[in-house]
């Protein structure tokens, strides 16, 4: 284990590599510098501060100095490093009284990524928004408390936009949602697509689909769209995406992959083998296909922080891939999907046929029972399953768990109906859903 560790950047990342170093290596110093105030917050927890379903804004932080204590981390947040010096394993990093260098012997890279904001015709900074921070939550937070807007349009319907229709309704808050796509979170395909597309018209949330946003006007209170419509808005959110931050890297001289993100190998190593990356910023491969992907999730991220931890430590376990496991809650609604859809699969001409079931949560004369729209897209000679998506409001998460679990497994969907899942009437039926779908698959590999 190296002498002198540095990390660069914190969150599911780095500050989860700095914990699992510690816990088997009391002797290497480690260091972790972060351009924020916050090394460690719950991402995925900002929507529902906003709502008001996390009632204080504390319960998605982790003290700093808790952590820089209990791991004995030398921990410098608001401080930015500008550039890494390779042949002499040195760094330049500033912070509020100037520029400062410091050596390393092993670097780890986590910078995560970046919200995408458009420069557009018109925009009001003040009145437009994205969310990927703390300081985000809280601008946003601040202008709703002190400007009271009556509506929001949100751009883009991928993950965060559609988390945050749901949460600035909760705060009596008309949304409109605007996208370039023909469907809402292009994650699904289009016919599960559209019972989320449905669940949202009943919510009175206003579509507007295969649109896109041109400019602003009226000081940024009026979006004008691609089609010629114009949308008023009191605030907008801008949810198009993410780009991984890559800028350090680069300029470094380490390769970057094809995604755009930071290229590793399966033990999270850059084309420097004393420098590692891992998360939001770094390009990892599927687990299927074996084909470079960007995926920005909080579990892999986790799982990237101990293969890289265990190959500093001299264990040499490799990352086996992404599978892009994925869930969200819109409204009533659940929704998730691992793996490849349709858009993937005619992209790299992949040979799949697709299963649909559509059936009840759990036993139908038990109460509460609700409808559940399970999808497999498995492979045309074999029955390996490339893909798994489930939309529903009752048991999504644990068929979804299933499904992902049996991809990782390389179960085809002749598996999928011998499976013995646990059964009683208010939690599924003697055959479950999954079951009646690997039957459905498998005849269509038999006929």
């Amino acid at each position: 284990m190296a002498d002198k560790i540095v990390i660069v950047g914190g969150v599911a990342g780095g500050a989860n590599v700095a914990a699992q170093i510690r816990r088997n290596d009391n002797e290497s110093g480690i260091t972790l510098f972060d351009k924020g105030e916050q090394v460690a917050f719950s991402t995925c927890g900002m929507p529902y501060y906003i709502g008001g379903v996390v009632d204080k804004r504390e319960h998605l932080l982790v003290s700093s100095d808790k952590i820089a204590g209990k791991f004995d981390i030398n921990l410098q947040t608001n401080t930015e490093v500008i550039a890494i010096d390779r042949e002499h394993k040195q760094l330049t990093y500033q912070d509020s009284t100037g520029e400062h260098q410091t050596s390393y012997d092993k670097l780890i890279l986590s910078p995560g990524a970046s919200a995408k904001k458009p420069e557009l015709e018109g925009m009001n900074d003040k009145r437009t928004f994205t969310l990927h921070s703390i300081p985000d939550m809280d601008a946003i937070e601040h202008y709703i408390e002190t400007d009271k807007p009556q509506n929001c349009a949100i751009v883009g319907a991928g993950f965060i936009g559609l988390e945050m229709v749901e949460n600035m309704q909760a705060r009596g808050i008309d949304c409109t949602i605007i996208d370039r796509n023909e469907q809402v979170m292009k994650l699904v395909d289009a016919d599960q697509a559209c019972i989320i597309e449905d669940h949202l018209k009943a919510k009175n949330v206003r579509l507007l689909l295969d649109d896109g946003l041109e400019s602003f006007s009226s000081n940024g209170a009026t979006l004008n769209l691609t089609s010629g419509k114009s949308v008023q808005a009191d605030m907008t959110i801008m949810a198009v995406g993410i780009k991984p931050n890559t800028k350090l890297a680069g300029e470094s001289g380490l390769e970057i992959g094809e995604t755009g993100a930071i290229k590793v190998n399966d033990y999270m190593q850059t084309n420097d083998p004393d420098i590692y990356a891992l998360g939001d910023a770094i390009q990892t491969n599927d687990l299927l296909t074996g084909e470079p992907r960007h995926v920005a999730l909080a579990g892999p991220a986790h799982r990237q922080a101990f293969i890289l931890v265990n190959h500093l430590q001299g264990d040499c376990t490799p990352y086996a891939g992404i599978q892009g496991t994925a869930i969200f809650k819109v409204f009533d609604l659940s929704a998730g999907a691992a793996g490849l859809n349709k858009a993937v699969l005619n992209h790299l001409g992949i040979n799949y046929k697709e299963a649909a079931h559509e059936a009840l949560s759990h036993a139908g004369y038990y109460p509460g029972a609700e409808k559940i729209s399970l999808k497999v897209l498995f492979d045309a000679e074999n029955g390996r399953i490339y893909g798994a998506q489930a939309v529903g409001r009752e048991g999504v998460d644990k068929r979804l768990a299933v499904l992902a679990t049996a991809m990782k497994a390389k179960m085809t969907v002749y598996d999928l109906s011998e499976l013995e899942l646990g059964y009683a009437p208010p939690y599924s039926s003697p055959k479950d859903p999954i079951n009646i779908l690997g039957y459905k698959a498998a005849g269509m590999l038999e006929a």
